[in-house]
């Protein structure tokens, strides 16, 4: 199996017209699709999603797409495909894919604490998901 960092993924998913990163997304594209067994751990979803969004700017919902499309590739094994899923869920739900990655992260937990009141844990107890968030005081 070969893990797959971040700017692999970025290079995959978002065209460029400089020759050096074309040449990087040929390679990107041709190990992607080959068909091998690849690995994506959450961390690196979670900074490619940083980078669609932060960096190139994409609107959630294309970014949505790029992580739906990872997520169904057969090949590639993405590292707790469950809190992942949760988390894009979340982030279509209009929270921040950090948070909900993390919140979905620590799911076999009894609760969450965090100093994030106003938009994660208020946020979080009024769609009631589990564990609670609470914030700590």
């Amino acid at each position: 199996m070969i893990g797959l960092d971040t700017n692999v993924l970025a290079r995959y998913y978002v065209a460029s017209p400089e020759e050096a990163t074309q040449q990087q997304s040929a390679l990107a594209r041709e190990l992607i699709e080959s068909g091998k067994r690849l690995f994506v751990c959450k961390s690196v979803v979670l900074e490619l999603e940083w980078v669609l969004r932060g960096y190139y700017k994409s609107p959630v919902a294309d970014v949505l797409t790029v992580l739906r499309h990872l997520l169904t590739m057969p090949n590639i094994e993405v590292e707790d495909r469950v809190a992942v899923s949760a988390a894009m869920d979340a982030l279509a739900d209009g929270f921040d894919f950090a948070d909900a990655l993390h919140h979905a992260s620590c799911r076999l937990c009894r609760q969450m604490v965090t100093f994030d009141d106003k938009k994660f844990a208020r946020r979080a107890g009024i769609k009631g998901w589990k564990p609670s968030v609470q914030v700590l005081r």
